[in-house]
């Protein structure tokens, strides 16, 4: 799968849905970014999740909520310019898609231009789709 097309279709659906960010991508087209090396995934579920329910191999973690917090963390937009730069392409990925959605909200305000949010998430969406990730 060439990269071009699934950031155009990213992009589509930003538009359809009216996204403040860069777009929405299928965890299919996700693993194919980042198989290729088009994009990070970057997982922003809590430590826990990260470490004990499975992640995608190769991902890095900046939580958008830490363990048993009700409020996103107020660092998670200094943790994502310290690792990122602004231009660059990184997929956000969590459980659902919420979470990631509303932190690709939050960093495309910021100036991250090339955010998208992994649809369903890692546990509806990426397991059941069966794509590889590890424990």
């Amino acid at each position: 799968m060439s990269a071009q097309p699934i950031f155009e279709r990213a992009a589509a659906r930003a538009e359809q849905q009216g996204l403040p960010y860069a777009g929405a991508v299928t965890p299919e087209e996700a693993h194919a970014l980042h198989d290729s090396g088009n994009a990070t995934i970057l997982d922003v579920r809590t430590r826990s999740e990260y470490e004990q329910v499975g992640r995608v191999d190769g991902t890095e973690l900046i939580e958008w909520r830490v363990d048993g917090a009700q409020q996103p963390d107020p660092r998670f937009l200094e943790r994502l310019a310290a690792r990122f730069g602004r231009d660059e392409p990184l997929l956000l990925l969590c459980r659902s898609g919420v979470r990631s959605h509303y932190a690709a909200e939050l960093a495309a305000a910021a100036g991250f231009t090339r955010v998208y949010n992994v649809l369903n998430g890692f546990e509806q969406g990426w397991r059941p789709a069966g794509l590889p990730w590890v424990r």
